[in-house]
Order: C-alpha cells, then structure tokens, then sequence
C-alpha cells in the first residue's frame, strides 16, 4: 500500500485569506530519525533556486530554503513561512503575516526585510521574467509583515510563492554586494528549510542534515537526507532495485519504469509532477526558410505520427500532448486541431508552399537537434522523424550534441531548424508558459525563452490579458483563444507529456506526491519500517 502525505483542505488558489491554521500535520504514528539516500541523474550547478530555474537546483534549493506558502495534491496554498496571507479586493495589495519563529541556519532571525529582498532578487534575476513582473516594491512595516505591491492583479502570484520559485534568502548573506548568481553562498547556501547543507562532493554526492531548530514543530522528521549522483542510467536503476538508493525521482524510460514496478521492495508512482507540468515537443526555428511558411511546419505536424510516438516508442507510459498547457491542467484546450497522422494533407501544404520534389523526391534537407541523455523522450523521436519526415520527401539529418550545453548553446542562439526539448508549465502559464510565446521574450543567448522567434500580436495581446485577469472563467477563455492560435500557428508541434516517475522504497511514509513532488520540502517524510542496510 502506497503511504501518501495528508493533505489540508483550506481554500482555493488564489483565494483571500488564510488565519490561523495549523503548520503541523500529524502523521499519527510516524517515526522519527533514519537517513534517506535519494539516487539521481541531476547535477545542480548550485543550490540556490531564487536564480536557477530546473528540477536539478529544485530538489536541493526545497529542502535548504523555506518559502512564504506550499501546496497540497490539489493545489491549495497552505501556510509556510507565511501564517497568513491577503489579497486586497482590487488584487493590487497582497499581505503576508510571516511566523515568528523561523530562523536561518546560522540562528539570524527570517523577517520581512529577507522575503522583500528575496522577492525583488528573483525578480531580477530568476530565468522566469514574467513570474513577477507584477511586483513592484515590497514593504516592510514591521519585521513579521511583507506587504507586496503590484502593477496589476497577477493571479499567478500566490503560485510563485511555492519552494520551487521563491526561496527566501537571507539578506544578510546575498546582500553584500556580489553578484548573486554567481555568490559563493550559492555552493554552501544558509536557508531557513527543514535541511542544511552539510557537504557537497561536486558531481558524486550532497548531504542535507536535519535542522534542529526548523520553526515547524515535530519536522523534519529524517535526520539525513544524502543525494548520490550517478549520471549512469542503468547503474541507478540496480542501485535502486538493490535497495543501495531509497528514492529515485525523474526518471522517464519505459523499461526503467517497468523494471523498478517489478521490484518487491519499490514503490513506482507518476503522482507529483502536476506542477510542473512537463511537455515533450519537436520546435522549429520560425525565422529560418523554409520553416518559416506555417504550411511547411504544419506539413511536418501531419506527417509525424503522434500516435505511434507515444504508443510505441514510448510505450503507452506517455500522455499525448496536443497543445502548449500540459494535460491535466484546469487551463488546457483540447479543442485544437490534433494533427492527425495525414500524409496526404502534409504532401499538400509542402505542395502549396512550393518545396516541389526533385528528380530523387526531395523536397528540402532540414536538421533536428535534441537534448543528450535521454533516448526515448529524445533520441529516439528524433530518428523516428528521420524516417517519418522522409516519405513526404524532407531529407532530415539528426544532429547529436556531445553534453548539454552545446546542444543548449545552438538552440539559444538560433543555430538550428528544427529540435526535440521538454519544457515545463510550472504551474500556470504566466510562470512557465509565456516565456516560450511571448515576441518581448525572443532573448538570443537564454535556453528556454522564445528560442523558435515566434511572433504573433494577437498572443501577445491575449497573454497580457490572461496574466492580469482575475476571474478564472475569463482567463480560461484567454487563454483558450491562445492555445488554439498557436497550435495552428504551430512554431511547435507538440507530441507527449513527460512520463516522469518516482520510485520509492517500501517503508517510507508521507511520499511526496502533491502538485510539486520532491520539488517541495520532504519534511514530513519518514520511516515507517527502517531499512536494513
């Protein structure tokens, strides 16, 4: 039986407020004490997440630093260093009463001038421009009150408040002056989470080391948490089925989710990734001929078969994915054109948008480029295109990159046609969403930002719209509108969710499985039976 953490049920995101509730949730009968060893694939650069986006910074950067709220398995906000929380009526004003008794690692107090600073940080130096662009100053009228002030109503905020996207640091150590994406303190960080940082052998292994004086009462409950990274694939999975490791999270092979699935003493689950909400897609350079005629990328759209991708190369683990909001999302369209496998249909825009075939049936030669280190959501996708592409008479060359940051470095300098990536919505469109559509975020040189030069007014117009707009039927019909434009517009042809998978040893209890997984603090996760070794 899977042990799952409880959950509060205590309003609705982006509600009003919040008092008094309770920080303690009992897991009646838990343990205390143990180490958990949590094998993983993810090197972080750094531990700090107020500037460094990914899952690699996120399971760290959660644990070492506390946030202003945290969410439930059904995207409810609870109480975190915030007691309490308002949003004034006009959604201009947002108030947090912050607990009294956090402190830091080093024993300095957590105050409202640390979460002001924090918040005005991330703003300048998170990847995600438009998470809180919304924000224009942060008062502080006592040190236990932070009252945000806005541009506009941003109903995204409270989200962004989540252990993923706003780590509060501490003012007394990143505001010296330096540069905090580069600040020392970022490989031996000082938070106020339910873990410290004890040791990092960078590349091999970190460990985190309960925080005797973590504000919540009862918590953490391990004493140890020690990350081995082992970039080998397949030696983490025997690791895992040895029992060598505890937790294994973001894994997405079909043979490595059906490998630990049989193993007797592992919990596998796919719960804990709604957050971030990860999208498998074939993007296209906009700006580069002939990709930048519609039909030609909507010809490819046609041509390759989405069905097949998923059912077989991916084994049926995956979700389709048929438009730029993650499956599962209360703000997804599906009402868009499907691209349905038609060979007949892609010979026929290639056709109107004249790539006549030469005397050997080719159209034109294109190159796809994808992300290393994962076959099956990349590799494998790419070659099946290689064949699929050749039928309707586009010679496709499939170009490796060595590591990840050269294949990083040609897409965010536009040296590509077309490129396989996985891209997350963390959460809400105006956090992980925009950055892809937005014209203003057409940033040569960033991975992630509008890397496919992919300008259209009216999505500008609309996402602007739907990240100011309050009434959640008015903003699912934004961005409704906006999904549908850009599928047809199609600068990317999405295939699949990413089938991210956690396994976890049997005997743990409280797995993290809420909207943000191991993305969030595992302060509440123990030990129902010790291992042995």
């Amino acid at each position: 039986m899977m042990l799952t953490k409880r959950s509060f049920v205590v309003g609705a995101l982006g509600g009003i407020a919040l008092m008094g509730l309770p920080l303690e949730t009992k897991a009646e009968g838990a343990g205390s004490g143990g180490t958990l060893v949590i094998g993983s694939t993810q090197v972080p650069r750094h531990f700090n997440g107020a500037v460094q986006s990914g899952i690699a910074t996120a399971l760290p950067s959660t644990q070492i630093f506390a946030s202003p709220l945290r969410y439930d398995d059904n995207w409810n906000p609870q109480p975190y260093l915030a007691e309490s929380w308002d949003v004034s009526k006009d959604g201009l004003t947002v108030t947090l009463k912050l607990v009294k008794n956090a402190t830091f690692h080093d024993g300095k107090p957590v105050t409202s001038e640390d979460v002001a600073f924090s918040i005005m940080t991330i703003k300048a130096n998170h990847p995600f421009k438009t998470m809180l662009a919304a924000v224009e100053s942060v008062d502080t009228p006592d040190p236990h009150t932070a009252v945000i002030e806005l541009a506009h109503p941003h109903p995204a905020l409270l989200l962004a408040m989540s252990p993923a996207l706003m780590p509060i640091l501490p003012k007394h150590v990143y505001g010296d002056g330096q540069d905090v994406k580069s600040h020392p303190a970022n490989l031996k960080p000082i938070g106020s989470g339910p873990y410290k940082l004890t040791e990092y052998k960078q590349g091999d292994y970190y460990t985190l080391e309960k925080f005797d004086k973590f504000f919540i009462p009862g918590r953490p409950k391990l004493d140890k948490i020690v990350v081995r990274l082992i970039s080998d694939p397949n030696a983490l999975m025997v690791s895992a089925e040895r029992g060598d490791v505890h937790m294994v999270p973001y894994f997405t092979g079909v043979r490595d989710i059906e490998r630990l699935e049989k193993a007797p003493n592992v919990v596998v689950t796919d719960k804990g990734f709604a957050g971030i909400g990860a999208l498998n897609w074939l993007a296209f350079n906009t700006k580069k001929k002939p990709l930048d005629d519609v039909r030609v990328r909507q010809a490819i759209g046609y041509a390759a078969n989405r069905e097949f991708i998923v059912k077989k190369l991916m084994g049926g683990k995956a979700l389709p994915s048929t438009g730029p909001i993650a499956p599962g999302s209360p703000l997804e369209e599906k009402n868009v054109d499907q691209y349905k496998f038609d060979i007949a249909k892609a010979n026929k825009l290639l056709d109107e948008a004249g790539l006549k075939p030469d005397g050997a049936g080719v159209r034109t030669t294109l190159t796809i480029d994808y992300i290393p280190g994962n076959d099956e959501q990349q590799r494998n996708v790419a070659e099946y295109l290689r064949s699929a592409l050749k039928r309707v008479g586009i010679n496709l060359e499939v170009r490796a990159a060595p590591d990840f940051p050269t294949w990083a470095q040609r897409v965010a300098n536009f040296d590509f046609d077309m490129t396989m990536d996985t891209v997350f919505n963390w959460g809400d469109p105006v956090i992980g969403v925009d950055r892809t559509y937005l014209s203003s975020n057409i940033r040569k040189g960033i991975i992630w930002s509008n890397t496919q030069q992919y300008a259209n007014p009216k999505v500008d117009e609309i996402l602007g719209q739907a990240a100011q707009e309050s009434s959640p039927d008015k903003r699912k019909a934004l961005y409704s509108e906006f999904q549908k434009i850009v599928v047809e517009d199609a600068p990317i042809f999405y295939i699949n969710a990413t089938p991210y998978h956690t396994s976890f040893a049997k005997g743990l209890g409280n797995l993290p499985t809420t909207v943000w997984g191991v993305a969030s603090p595992l302060d509440e996760l123990y030990w129902v039976t010790p291992p042995k070794n």
